[in-house]
Order: C-alpha cells, then structure tokens, then sequence
C-alpha cells in the first residue's frame, strides 16, 4: 500500500484540526493519524484526502469528513475489545477508524459495489478486526447481537427499534435522526433497565440510511 512520508505528515496535521475543533479523545486521535485516509477516496480526491471534508465514493454515497468520524467515534466511548455494530459500511474508513482504536467491528453495507470494495481494502490494510455483510442496516445482525455500541453513519428517519434490541444494557449507539437535509446526532444508552435515555449533540448532514429488506443479511 502507498503511504507515503507526506501522507504521514498530512495526516498529523489533519489531526492538529480536528483537536483544535474540540475532539480530546487519544484513542480517536491516534486512529485518525494511523489510518491512511487517501487508500479510501478515488484517485480524482487524493489530493484533497487529508483535508477535513467529506467526498463522493459512488452509489450516491459518501465518506463523512474526518472531523465527523472523529465526532461520532468520541462520542461512541469505544474500549479496546468492544464489539460494536456499524450500519454504513460505505468506503470503510470508518470501519478502519474503529478497528484502530482497538473495536471488533461488524459492519454492514446495502450497496453491494461498496461492500465488495470495502471488503477488499480493510483485509489489504490488515483489519483483522473488522466482518463486513452485505445487507439491510435497519435489521442489523441479530446472530451477532448483543452489542457493547452501535453507531449509524447515514441519516436515519427514526431509530430503529430492531437496533436498540440488539445494543446490551449499558451500551450506546451513536445515529444521526432526520429527513432532508439536517440530522440531530444522538447519543443514545441503554440502562441497566433496558430503558433509553437520548441526549442531542448538534446538527450534522449525512447521506440518507436506505431501507432494503428484499434479502437476507450475509457475509461475503
């Protein structure tokens, strides 16, 4: 793989901006500086890779800039051994992301080309950590489940019940909620109870979460 010196140097910068924009969490930050984000973005963006803004990877799909994957990825609170359930697999950089800070990653993809592409490069770069399927996020994985987190990375139209199933007593899922253009980001924990309890974290724009459930989910 092709990571270059001035990737490294680019990627320290990168993280500079992102601390400077409120992200404090060392296992974020040392995750984003590990990750080659470049391998993850079309040759067209390469130049662009390490500048904190999101691109398109096809099938109307993008990957989220690097300030939102540290955002989400703080707010998830990941422990080193999590089990954590991602519904967006998209590019896989933040299935990367997660699998740096020390997360078993399950992630699903609708779009098949991505899951295919994804698939491929996470097991290049050594992400031994990380499962992809191929399948309908809104069901999740319930041979999986439970989950210590789950974290959205489309723009979901309401919580999916089916998810907060899956999510153990103590864990939390990081989704963005909302139609059109604007989503509220929530944090949502689930008690010792198997009561919510949902706190908003601001406004943020994300590509819409599609539905599909002509199919059974799997891992390819």
């Amino acid at each position: 793989m092709n990571d270059t010196f001035k990737h490294v140097a680019l990627r320290k910068k990168l993280v500079a901006e992102i601390k400077k924009k409120g992200i404090s969490d060392p296992l974020v930050l040392q995750a984003i500086e590990k990750v080659p984000r470049h391998l993850f973005l079309d040759s067209t963006f390469l130049q662009f890779a390490y500048q904190d803004t999101a691109f398109q990877i096809g099938e109307g799909q993008t990957i989220s800039q690097p300030f939102t994957v540290a955002y989400q990825s703080e707010l998830l609170e990941v422990k080193k051994g999590d089990k954590v359930l991602e519904i967006g697999t998209g590019s896989g950089y933040q299935s990367a992301v997660l699998n740096a800070m020390g997360a078993r990653v399950y992630s699903i993809e609708r779009h098949k080309k991505l899951h295919d592409k994804a698939k491929k490069l996470l097991e290049e770069l050594g992400c031994i950590n990380v499962k992809c399927f191929y399948g309908d996020g809104y069901k999740g994985l319930p041979a999986f489940a439970p989950f210590d987190k789950i974290i959205i990375t489309a723009a979901a139209p309401y919580i999916p019940n089916d998810l907060l199933e899956q999510l153990k007593p103590g864990g939390i899922m990081i989704i963005p909620v909302g139609e059109g253009t604007v989503q509220v980001m929530k944090k949502i924990k689930k008690n010792p109870d198997n009561q919510y309890t949902s706190t908003d974290y601001g406004n943020f724009s994300f590509v819409p979460m599609v539905k599909a459930t002509d199919w059974q989910i799997k891992s390819i």
